[in-house]
């Protein structure tokens, strides 16, 4: 397989929690072992991949796998995406591990966004334009506020598949198969929509591939130069108090472009005209999985060509099974979701499962517990870390800890969602440690789904434009305020790293 190039492109809130635990600050630095970048993970021969195939994932348990009535068929469907082209390359897969070496040493920052689930009957180009667009916008905020890059992924062109706490679902004295995604079966409380369906694996390969293409072309194509800033305004957000915020912030990037053009720099560069975007999703689904792992012809390596970045989730993460040995040797960059269940030996084991050669870039690990556990469980999972040496890039879900149920629809309130992240910054410069990136649940569309925020949805409001079929998403109001709040932490940490080498600075000149 060849490569290719890329998709390019205040003060604490809060007083600290003094009853939750601190983590010693441990002077390691990260920093040092991140400047040796590796192009790969590892190499072909590593040892641990001795006993590693792509379909050596098949002697494990594979957990929240749907049951096919006919298995003849879902070989059939699998052998047909596997003579289709990939949908990533290698290549991108190897500048993506680049970007996200420096969002474990603070010198860039992960966002990651997207549907809860991507949908069949969903998918138009408006809807891809408005997420992507507004995760252009995201970026520009924190770039411009923070003062790092943004490692700009998607949870597009391949987030189908839904894990579910129950293999049932109830409802009116009628049992069904639970709904796990587009991808496996349809969303219609009925029998027959419930039933497992393996031709929508070719679906939503075609789905993805045609998302990919339109992606292409914004990222390359010159919607995302930076000299159209201030056109990427969502039209319901024109009155917005988050839409006039950014139109401010916009004004401002306009002003400094004209400054540099005024001064020389080529406007025309790539650097101007295109932005990097990848895609990402949970690697659920292994025979969709195994269906798009190709070995990459430059490397010897075999990478997941469904998406750049794959995860593995909080039900699916166990050291002995499926998910986990086939996340263990591919080439891709890859997350692994961990709750305040997650003991921290075992995190330090299912790291060196996960990134054997300790790579910068190879892995991050993505925290999802609600904010007052997170205080608590956190730090103990990253001094564990520390103190094991390994490099990753700490992401926070602020999503999933903080789901319920209000008037019958399952919500978010922004509130809470803020809280956690709120707390994932409080406990890194407790530690010592550095806050990588978010990832969220979010859409460029003006639905009413999580509570709160500057948008002002409230309870009453849940009914007026609730469209997810699967989890709530922040709607691109809410998703921007996050990004302001979130640019507002980046920029204070960057002024207190600052202030600590002036210090050290004058401290070494007076000795």
């Amino acid at each position: 397989m060849q490569s290719s190039a890329a998709l390019r492109g205040g003060p604490l809130a809060a007083a600290k929690h003094s009853g939750a635990p601190r983590c010693r600050r441990v002077t390691r630095v990260t920093r040092a072992v991140a400047e040796e970048l590796k192009t790969v993970p590892f190499q072909a021969n590593a040892d641990h991949l001795q006993k590693w195939s792509n379909v050596s994932w098949r002697n494990y348990t594979a957990l929240q796998q749907p049951s096919y009535p006919d298995q003849e068929e879902v070989d059939k469907a699998c052998a047909e995406i596997a003579s289709f082209p990939p949908l990533v390359f290698a290549g991108e897969c190897r500048t993506l591990q680049e970007r996200l070496a420096k969002c474990a040493t603070g010198d860039a920052f992960i966002l990651q966004g997207g549907d809860c689930a991507e949908a069949f009957s969903q998918f138009n180009a408006n809807r891809i334009r408005d997420l992507f667009r507004l995760i252009l916008q995201m970026s520009v905020v924190m770039m411009f506020g923070g003062g790092v890059p943004v490692v700009k992924l998607g949870r597009l062109a391949g987030q189908f598949a839904k894990p579910r706490s129950a293999p049932m679902e109830d409802k009116d004295g009628l049992s069904l198969p639970s709904y796990r995604g587009d991808i496996i079966n349809g969303p219609e409380f009925t029998e027959a929509a419930r039933v497992p369906d393996p031709w929508r694996l070719v679906r939503a390969y075609n789905q993805s591939a045609a998302t990919l293409n339109l992606l292409r072309g914004f990222a390359t194509g010159g919607y995302a130069g930076l000299d159209r800033v201030t056109k990427w305004n969502l039209d319901f957000m024109a009155n917005s108090g988050e839409g006039k915020a950014y139109t401010d912030l916009a004004r401002r990037v306009d002003e400094a472009i004209s400054f540099m053009n005024a001064c020389g720099l080529d406007m025309n560069s790539s650097v101007m005209k295109e932005t990097e975007f990848y895609v990402s999703h949970e690697c659920l689904l292994m025979n969709y999985e195994e269906a798009l792992t190709r070995e990459d012809s430059t490397t010897g390596l075999w990478y997941g060509c469904s998406g750049h970045f794959l995860w593995c989730g909080e039900r699916t993460r166990q050291l002995d099974n499926a998910h986990v040995e086939y996340l263990r040797g591919i080439g891709n960059p890859i997350g692994v979701k961990v709750s305040d269940k997650m003991d921290p030996s075992e995190l330090v084991a299912l790291i060196a499962t996960l990134n054997p050669e300790n790579t910068p870039g190879r892995l991050a690990v993505i925290v999802r517990m609600g904010a007052k556990k997170l205080r608590e469980k956190l730090p103990t999972l990253i001094e564990a870390v520390q103190q094991a040496g390994q490099v990753v890039a700490w992401v926070c879900d602020p999503m999933h800890g903080n789901t319920e149920e209000v008037q019958g629809y399952k919500t978010r309130r922004y509130d809470n969602i803020k809280a956690e992240v709120e707390a994932f910054f409080d406990v890194h410069e407790e530690c010592g440690s550095v806050p990588g990136g978010i990832h969220l649940e979010m859409t460029g569309d003006n639905v009413t789904e999580c509570i709160g925020g500057g948008a002002c949805v409230s309870e009453l409001d849940l009914s007026s434009r609730y469209h997810t079929h699967c989890d709530p998403r922040l709607n691109a109001e809410q998703a921007l305020e996050m990004a302001f709040y979130v640019a507002s932490r980046l920029r204070q940490r960057r002024e207190r790293i600052q202030q600590e080498k002036e210090s050290k600075g004058k401290s070494v000149m007076l000795y």
